[in-house]
């Protein structure tokens, strides 16, 4: 696995995903963050065949994969998460590069957008929260009421209520796994077999450092500095997410001046795996913009 080092001189881990195809050369490689916060990258796979005609370039974060832990707890914050990607970039000496977050990634990769904005060629933001914003919008819990006839849908009730104050981390580990229906547009083996993997790629101290040491004029000076990024944004939402909803996507998408949300029908918080053949056309085709 290669390594780069970061501004702090750690060296920290990411993998390449090579194009699969013989066109791939002629279409710059995408960097592909992923979220949790503090979830091993492996869960992003090849995001639905998104290698298929470029490379991705997959970092882990601090404390996740083949990256050590952070020295300072500052290191696990997503504005030096953001300072990471900055070291990854110049590390492979990309001048502009097009980016995609998930989850909670998007946050780091909004701080990534205001800090250097002049490097982002396209943005494209996976299912994302609004807490950037200052706001929790609850259709996320209205996704999650709608499915109430499902025959997962009591357990995995059970295990939302319970997961707040649940610190022991093998019982976070069975709750998570409890509750993981909720986070995918249906619940067949692909999704199954996706969602198994989630409660040993958590990382508790990377998660819990991914919010710390950003006050609220930090926040609303990154969110004045959106309005100036030149670059178009994607956002994907999808109608079955009841992780992160959509409307916290619609608000994302406004804090950027060239921001649009994709919804997708059917899908969760992890559209490549519900339905990857939706999924991957979306995302080539704005990726392929000028």
């Amino acid at each position: 696995m290669p390594h780069y080092t970061s501004y702090d001189d750690a060296e920290l881990a990411y993998r390449v995903l090579e194009a699969r195809t013989g066109d791939g050369a002629a279409r710059p490689p995408l960097i592909c963050l992923a979220g949790g916060p503090g979830r091993d990258a492996a869960y992003l796979g090849d995001l639905g065949g998104l290698d298929s005609h470029r490379a991705l370039i997959i970092p882990d974060s601090r404390g996740t994969g083949g990256s050590p832990p952070a020295a300072e707890p500052s290191g696990y914050s997503f504005p030096g998460l953001a300072e990471d990607l900055e070291a990854l970039r110049a590390h492979l000496g990309l001048e502009r590069f097009a980016l995609l977050a998930h989850d909670a990634a998007a946050a780091t990769a909004q701080a990534y957008a205001a800090a250097h904005p002049e490097r982002l060629t396209h943005l494209v933001l996976v299912c994302p929260g609004a807490r950037m914003q200052g706001e929790l919008p609850q259709d996320a819990r209205e996704i999650f009421e709608a499915r109430a006839t499902e025959p997962w849908w009591p357990d995995a009730y059970v295990a939302v209520q319970l997961l707040p104050d649940t610190t022991d981390m093998d019982e976070v580990r069975q709750l998570l796994l409890q509750a993981a229906p909720m986070a995918y547009g249906r619940w067949d083996e692909p999704q199954r077999a996706h969602a198994a993997s989630e409660g040993e790629q958590l990382g508790p101290v990377p998660r819990a450092g991914f919010w710390q040491g950003v006050d609220e004029a930090a926040r609303r000076a990154v969110l004045v500095r959106l309005r100036e990024v030149p670059c178009p944004v994607l956002v994907v939402t999808g109608d079955r997410d009841a992780v992160t909803g959509m409307r916290a996507g619609e608000l994302v998408a406004e804090s950027f001046p060239h921001g649009r949300v994709r919804p997708l029908h059917g899908v969760g918080h992890y559209p490549w795996v519900d339905e990857p053949e939706l999924f991957r056309p979306v995302v080539e085709e704005f990726l392929d913009a000028p």
